[in-house]
């Protein structure tokens, strides 16, 4: 039965950190004039009552690693590292001379590409520069993602004594045939140190990213990584199904075949195996791919009902406007996204020439806001609710006509008003959301523009 689920739902579908999804934006009604009067209205709003959030893109890298869909630039110049974060420290200028007030930063997020790639006093002085103008909330969640290979002692330090407790490791798969088909070498010794390391330090959260699917990976692969992982216990654990999506332009998935791949209900089998072992080391599975230790925050806020998702991911807070600093990255105003222009010299010279580098974007329309919170209900707490007429759309007796299937399956059990997804229906989120997706129902795509959902 379990098999047969997996075909029937294997189809290419949105991870939906936002809605609408990045290829159905209304590129024709968006400008960075609109753009700027969505972020100073949410600045408005929101930055004394809650603050507000930053992503902040640190696109270089000293290798490629294969697996990685994101944007990034592989050097091994470090020369780089001083203009690109004046650049960010530019363009965050530019958003701070709009502001009525300092803005209050609740939640700081360093991605990449590789943030450790960076030295950790040039770490220093961009978050420095940061709060040169800007407030620190009470209580913030601020993380950074690191490198097993190239976190040092001074970066975590560094960054801990600048108001970071959460770091996460990209560890993947510890067998040498998947990492050298990744191109992704690093012994387990390095993220025993490094983990070890940030909580002699003080990190109140050590998440692993482990991934399934990859190339060459088997399911006893899995069972080993997981029962390495589980010698260090981290906080939350981030265990994902490889997205291959070779069609972007320089991510770099082309260093092995299709045929190298595990089949669809081999990843299923790689996911419920590794889903058990962590819930028998006493991981509570936290929306969709991501698990957490009851004393972990991203676990208290599943039981606060405080759990938000957006481009950086799961989140433990809630902060109605979301920033993007960096080449290629992606804001949000909650009323419009805009995301950067992708190439680091591009982007250089729109912000030395006073310009928020902001290339592409969606204005949400009314119906857009009100499908975005079935949609973060699902994805955040598995249900969501059209009671109140304000959560009602056009389109959504449509939308629970196709889920009377799922229904059938067991995967979601609908109501009158509302809807609930089953235990048996987690795997199977994605496919429940773009029930709701008419923007996807409305123009299904001629090529494929997703990776697949299981």
């Amino acid at each position: 039965m379990q098999n047969s689920l997996v075909s029937k739902y294997n189809v290419a579908g949105p991870r939906y950190t936002s809605y609408p999804t990045v290829p159905y934006w209304n590129n024709e009604g968006f400008s960075l004039n609109e753009w700027k009067k969505g972020v100073m209205q949410s600045f408005s709003e929101s930055n004394s009552k809650e603050g507000i959030s930053l992503y902040i893109h640190l696109p270089f890298c000293e290798s490629l690693c294969t697996f990685c869909g994101c944007n990034k630039r592989i050097t091994k110049n470090h020369n780089v590292e001083t203009p690109y974060l004046e650049s960010v420290l530019k363009e965050w200028r530019l958003y701070l001379e709009m502001f009525p007030e300092r803005p209050i930063i609740k939640e700081l997020h360093l991605g990449g590409g590789t943030p450790t790639f960076f030295s950790a006093e040039n770490l220093r002085l961009l978050i420095k520069g940061i709060f040169r103008d800007a407030t620190m909330a009470e209580n913030p969640s601020f993380s950074f993602e690191g490198h097993p290979n190239n976190t040092k002692g001074d970066h975590l330090q560094t960054l801990y004594d600048c108001g970071f407790t959460r770091v996460s490791y990209g560890v993947q798969d510890y067998n040498p045939t998947v990492q050298v088909a990744i191109h992704r070498l690093q012994p387990f010794v390095n993220v025993k140190n490094v983990t070890e390391t940030a909580r002699e330090i003080g990190y109140t959260s050590v998440g692993h990213d482990i991934i399934f699917g990859l190339p060459f990976q088997k399911k006893e692969h899995v069972i080993y990584s997981i029962e390495k992982t589980k010698e260090l216990m981290p906080d939350r654990i981030a265990f994902y199904s490889y997205a291959h999506v070779p069609w972007i332009k320089g991510n770099g998935q082309r260093g092995f075949k299709e045929e190298d791949l595990p089949s669809a209900a081999e990843k299923r089998e790689m996911y419920e195996t590794g889903k058990k072992m962590l819930e028998e080391a006493g991981y509570i599975e936290i929306g969709m791919d991501h698990f957490a230790l009851k004393t972990d925050s991203l676990y208290q806020a599943v039981e606060s009902k405080k759990l938000h998702r957006n481009f950086m991911g799961y989140t433990d807070s809630k902060t109605q406007l979301m920033l993007g600093l960096g080449v290629s990255a992606i804001g949000d105003s909650w009323y419009s996204f805009g995301q950067n222009v992708k190439n680091v010299e591009e982007y250089q010279e729109l912000v030395e020439q006073n310009i928020i580098p902001v290339y592409r974007g969606h204005i949400l329309n009314a119906e857009d806001l009100i499908i975005r919170k079935h949609i973060l209900n699902m994805m955040c707490k598995l249900e969501t609710s059209w009671e109140e007429k304000a959560m009602q759309f056009e389109e959504l007796p449509e939308a629970l006509s196709k889920l009377k299937e799922m229904e059938d399956d067991g995967l979601v059990k609908v109501g009158s008003n509302q809807l609930q997804i089953t235990e048996k229906g987690r795997p199977y989120v994605r496919n429940i959301c773009m029930a709701f997706d008419v923007l996807l129902q409305r123009s299904q795509p001629e090529t494929q523009l997703f990776s697949m959902t299981v």
